[in-house]
């Protein structure tokens, strides 16, 4: 918070009160806690803590993440602050503000620095926290990136976050630099620097990034979002010399293929069916998909205006994410993947019942147990997301919106599909309806049962 009052300055703009009381609060909460926990410093933290911590400390940030909005007055409801900026730091890119341009710098850059923030939370969450607490599957990254030795990243958390998040600030670095060549002002670069990176999709521009009709600015938005949705690991061998992790990943090949897969498709509509140049429709297809894949939420075109269809096409692809490890939301290709050659070995199971097959993935075998737990997750995710669209259609959300909205929420994408789609935005869901989608929000970033499983009356038995 308080490094926004430079930019305050910087621009001249109305919103440094705000900062510094807002500031000051969450100072003294801080260092209130720190005083009360100071002995507590080296002492373990159990899963059933680890759980807890993760799941209130995303609350409290975004509790705290509403003072500045709430103390200037460019959002006055507790209720459209709070979704603000729970959107912001599970970095979703929902908004509720129909005049993003009205916001004073200050606030125009806390807005987008929640996504950073987030971002940078959830590269740690996903590559060293989760598969320690075991959710959904995620301990293949556990195996892969949190143990001592030389090919993996570091054995301590705190360690491995250091290295993840230099990574993080160089890229961040390089897209502002990138973009300020592109006839950016600072606020603006530093701004879609933050959502492209983060895959969290917030934009200083109502027309988000198709307001600067320039070709090369969406080109360099496109390769930071492919690089916010692939994995921060192989990031790190990349930078290390060893750039072939990439496509010795078989989850990355995965993401890859399906993406050149899914712009190749859209491309070629584009050209003979809407009759668009070629590179336009390269450019629209591409920007869009990375967009909706890596859960970024940036908008160049208005896709649902393509064809009928790609509503359709679009809310599969809502439901799919990028990597692992990486800042996207979404079920992920790693459990899409492990799902597909799970069920290729059943049918072959049918054919051959005394073979030994095995789910394999980097030349490892995946144990069945983790094959069930990302079965549970995917079955629990389409339940919620049924879920949640009905009680949002309930609450007066027609079909298409509501199915659009929790699927937009639950992935962290941020723009669904109908009155919540690439062109609108969330001020007219009811107030009842934004704090459901928070709720989803908060689920789909801290990967489902980090949260529900606080609801389980065994979880606070001693």
């Amino acid at each position: 918070m308080l490094s926004s009052i430079g930019i305050s300055i910087y621009y001249d703009s109305k919103d440094i009160k705000a900062f510094l009381i807002s500031g000051t609060c969450t100072l003294a909460l801080g260092f209130i806690l720190w005083f009360i926990y100071r002995k507590e410093k080296g002492a373990e933290i159990t899963k059933k803590e680890g759980y807890f911590i993760v799941t209130i400390g995303w609350l409290v940030m975004s509790l705290f993440g509403t003072l500045p909005f709430i103390i200037h007055g460019s959002i006055p409801n507790f209720t459209d602050a709070f979704f603000e900026t729970m959107s912001g730091f599970t970095t979703t890119g929902a908004s509720i503000l129909n005049n993003v341009e009205a916001l004073p710098s200050g606030l125009l850059f806390w807005r987008s620095m929640t996504h950073w923030i987030g971002g940078m939370g959830i590269i740690v969450l996903s590559i060293a926290i989760l598969p320690f607490l075991g959710v959904g599957g995620m301990q293949l990254y556990q195996a892969e990136v949190a143990g001592p030795n030389k090919d993996k990243l570091h054995p301590r958390i705190q360690e491995t976050a250091k290295r993840l998040w230099a990574i993080y600030v160089l890229f961040t670095m390089l897209e502002t630099i990138l973009l300020l060549f592109g006839g950016m002002n600072l606020l603006d670069a530093l701004c879609h620097s933050f959502g492209s990176l983060a895959t969290g999709g917030f934009s200083t521009k109502n027309q988000s990034v198709a307001f600067y009709n320039s070709a090369y600015i969406d080109y360099v938005i496109i390769i930071f979002m492919f690089i916010g949705g692939t994995s921060f690991s192989l990031h790190y061998f990349a930078l290390h010399g060893k750039i072939s992790a990439y496509f010795k990943d078989s989850e990355f090949r995965f993401y890859f293929g399906f993406i050149l897969l899914t712009i190749l498709f859209t491309t070629l509509f584009l050209i003979f069916n809407n009759s668009l140049p070629v590179e336009l429709s390269f450019r629209n297809a591409t920007f869009n998909i990375l967009s909706i894949l890596t859960s970024t939420g940036f908008a160049i075109a208005d896709y649902e205006s393509w064809a009928p269809f790609f509503s359709t096409f679009f809310l599969i692809l809502l439901l799919f994410g990028a990597c692992a490890g990486s800042t996207s939301g979404g079920v992920k290709m790693i459990r899409y993947q492990l799902l597909i050659k799970h069920s290729i070995l059943e049918l072959k199971r049918l054919v051959h019942p005394h073979a030994v097959l095995q789910v394999r993935h980097n030349e490892k075998s995946v144990p069945n147990d983790i094959i069930a737990k990302i079965a549970s997750f995917v079955f629990l995710y389409l339940a919620i997301f049924g879920i949640g669209s009905f009680i949002l259609s309930f609450l007066g959300l027609d079909t298409k919106s509501a199915m659009g909205s929790v699927a937009a929420c639950m992935a962290n994408i941020g723009p669904g599909l109908g009155s919540t789609g690439p062109v609108s935005n969330y001020s007219d869901v009811p107030d009842l309806g934004k704090w459901f989608l928070s709720f989803f929000m908060l689920l789909g970033r801290l990967e489902l049962f980090t949260v529900l499983v606080l609801f389980s009356p065994s979880f606070w038995k001693k």
